[in-house]
């Protein structure tokens, strides 16, 4: 399970944060994994103790490497790969509770609209 060098991408897919280890590497070199605040290649050596910045979707996860992999497990064993921090933890949970007020904002229709009512949509809106 432990090795002594294990790549970003390879690890990020061994501890299921992409689902395919294609998606992990691109998702590095796309610059949506950082250490450190600076942007890293998927050939990087992953330490224990490093501390990762995650963007995945909306969320933006901040972790702590805390065992090394270079194959896919179970997911109850990759969650011991690492430790999301605090303040990402609620970071996080802010910016989903803010995304769902939104959401209710936005009228909810149980039909496809009308051309009367698709017409008074846009003028209430402005968009086109």
């Amino acid at each position: 399970m432990s090795e002594s060098k294990v790549r970003i991408d390879k690890w990020l897919w061994a501890a299921r944060f992409y689902k395919t280890r294609a998606l992990a590497s691109e998702a590095v070199n796309g610059g949506k994994v950082h250490l450190q605040g600076q942007r890293i290649k998927a050939s990087r050596a992953v330490k224990i103790d490093d501390t990762y910045e995650i963007q995945r979707g909306f969320d933006r996860l901040e972790i702590v490497v805390k065992a090394l992999a270079d194959r896919r497990g179970s997911a109850s064993i990759a969650q011991t790969l690492y430790r999301e921090t605090e303040s990402s933890i609620k970071r996080r949970e802010k910016e989903s509770e803010q995304r769902k007020l939104a959401r209710l904002q936005r009228p909810v229709l149980d039909h496809r609209p009308s051309k009367k009512e698709r017409r008074r949509f846009r003028d209430l809106t402005g968009k086109y």
